[in-house]
């Protein structure tokens, strides 16, 4: 990872909210590497994700936490999706990332890598994903409430709890997904998911507690 610097990316008009509909995540990342001559930063990424910001960088911190990391991983990778959950409560227009982090940069040559690694399965996706069933008219709305429902999540994210991690960072993936794409069955998909999450971390404490009640017996 190189550091480099890059300008401060302008706010979206609210009208463009209203008026576009949002372009596919695999025609931005094949534009991001078809550009690129020099470092690709993460300030450069999110500024070309422009309104699907939020929803983008969702998924992937949520994707991040679903890699197989060390112990104790999730607690620093839980941490973005409770800021980024956060301004979608407030209704920010584009995510405010700590300085060290848009700073972050990788070479062309290696942002054209992953682009080439990440295309296909992102054209998969979106074979698959596709505006349908959204129950939100607002897109503000929508980001709200997903954003509360994603803080939670993120918050279990971060607890040191064995198995309690992995569902709820994939229900902030999904609903990533869902919100990126306007999809209604995503988001059905998420809340399934996330009563798995619940149901998972209630088997932990519950087994957790009678243990403890017969050791101390």
């Amino acid at each position: 990872m190189n550091i480099h610097d890059s300008s401060m990316a302008s706010h979206v008009p609210a009208q463009y909210y209203k008026t576009n509909k949002p372009r596919r995540l695999s025609t931005i990342v094949e534009e991001l590497s078809a550009r690129a001559i020099g470092p690709v930063s993460v300030q450069q990424i999110r500024d070309a994700l422009g309104d699907r910001s939020f929803s983008t960088l969702l998924l992937f911190f949520a994707a991040l936490n679903l890699l197989p990391l060390p112990p104790g991983t999730t607690l620093v990778l839980g941490l973005p999706l409770m800021l980024i959950s956060m301004q979608m409560i407030t209704g920010k227009r584009a995510v405010w990332l700590p300085r060290f982090l848009l700073t972050k940069s990788l070479t062309a040559e290696q942002f054209r890598k992953l682009a080439e690694k990440m295309l296909p399965r992102l054209r998969q996706l979106e074979e698959i994903v596709r505006p349908r069933y959204w129950p939100f008219s607002n897109p503000k709305t929508a980001e709200r409430v997903i954003g509360i429902v994603a803080l939670v999540l993120g918050t279990l994210v971060t607890l040191p709890i064995p198995f309690g991690n992995w569902f709820p960072a994939l229900a902030c993936a999904l609903l990533g997904i869902a919100l990126s794409e306007r999809d209604g069955l995503m988001l059905i998909a998420a809340g399934i998911t996330i009563l798995i999450s619940f149901a998972v971390l209630g088997a932990v404490f519950g087994t957790a507690g009678f243990m403890a009640s017969m050791f101390f017996r």
